[in-house]
């Protein structure tokens, strides 16, 4: 979850000076505020706003130099697979070309996940998934979250991948789902993702069949970013 750290204050002053970075309140390039400027600003003590800039410095939002002090860097530095700053950026504004980007990436490694899961999958791992399938049929009654059953769905592939790395996706996917998800059903004109294309992985990813779980995620993966592309290419 992106919200792991905990929501303390040391947290609200990050995602309130990140989101801030990330939408331009602080000039790229330019002379981040001193401390002293910022505490008496958000009213929060030194200790607090100094391990602040700590954290979003290791995002990548603000360098800090010798006899320079703290800067903004620019949008090249920003660790996008942060799930904190594609929050942020995604947020910002609706960027066609930001998910466009994101779901090219998910159709590097989800497919394979799903490829994977087809032989790595535990019993406990099937069965989680299953009910995410189940859930995602209430959803379309009607009768639970469809937003959040359907990224309950695609972390359990990631999760029944049994593969470390993947694995360490479930914040980042869930994050850029949560924007994803909610605008391809919006162009679509449903509130809801097809359950047919995600039983579709899910049978064959139960079956044992990897090629065809990889095939049906490419499916679904090259839908999304076929409606993705047609907007991006609307004239203003």
């Amino acid at each position: 979850m992106r919200r792991s750290g905990g929501h303390n204050l040391t947290f609200d002053i990050v995602q309130r000076l990140g989101s801030e970075i990330v939408s331009e309140k602080y000039s790229k390039g330019t002379k981040f505020p001193t401390e002293a400027h910022l505490c008496e600003e958000y009213g929060v003590s030194r200790s607090i706003m100094r391990e602040a800039v700590k954290i979003l410095t290791g995002k990548g939002l603000l360098t800090a130099r010798p006899r320079r002090g703290t800067e903004v860097t620019q949008e090249t530095n920003w660790n996008l697979l942060d799930p904190d700053v594609l929050f942020w950026l995604l947020n910002r504004e609706l960027s066609f070309e930001l998910l466009i980007e994101f779901t090219q990436i998910r159709q590097g490694f989800e497919p394979e996940a799903a490829f994977l899961a087809a032989t790595n999958a535990t019993e406990e791992q099937k069965k989680k998934l299953l009910g995410a399938i189940e859930e995602m049929e209430r959803a379309a009654r009607g009768e639970s979250d469809a937003l959040q059953s359907d990224i309950a769905f695609h972390i359990s592939v990631l999760e029944a991948s049994n593969n470390r790395f993947m694995m360490m996706l479930d914040s980042l996917v869930e994050t850029a789902l949560t924007f994803s998800i909610r605008v391809s059903n919006r162009i679509k004109g449903v509130k809801s993702a097809s359950v047919a294309d995600h039983r579709a992985v899910a049978d064959a990813i139960l079956a044992g069949d990897g090629t065809l779980a990889r095939d049906n995620m490419k499916k679904m993966l090259d839908e999304a970013m076929r409606l993705f592309q047609m907007q991006a290419d609307r004239p203003n």
